[in-house]
């Protein structure tokens, strides 16, 4: 299934926001928000499949590049994560 059209990147990105603008005449701000969240969302799982993709290709070829993050790094990735989190979950109660 080919969903994707063969267009120029800018075309494409530029497709996007006229779709974006015209998704906001008919909907109210706490529908727009929803929409935007799930649009988000389902990009996220797109891109996450389609990494995940590009590692098990990478690694049948045993061509890893990647170097595993020391115990210091992964810690601080994880204290971003739970500061990002910790941001979202506030924004979600100030909102209620």
């Amino acid at each position: 299934m080919r969903i994707i059209p063969d267009v120029s990147p800018k075309v494409f990105s530029f497709s996007a926001v006229i779709v974006g603008y015209l998704l906001i005449d008919d909907t109210t701000a706490n529908e727009q928000n929803a929409l935007g969240n799930w649009l988000m969302l389902t990009a996220q799982v797109l891109c996450t499949n389609a990494y995940y993709k590009q590692v098990q290709a990478e690694r049948a070829q045993g061509t890893s590049n990647a170097t595993t993050p020391t115990p210091s790094e992964t810690v601080a990735m994880l204290q971003k994560m739970v500061q990002a989190m910790q941001h979202e979950i506030d924004e979600i109660k100030k909102s209620l």
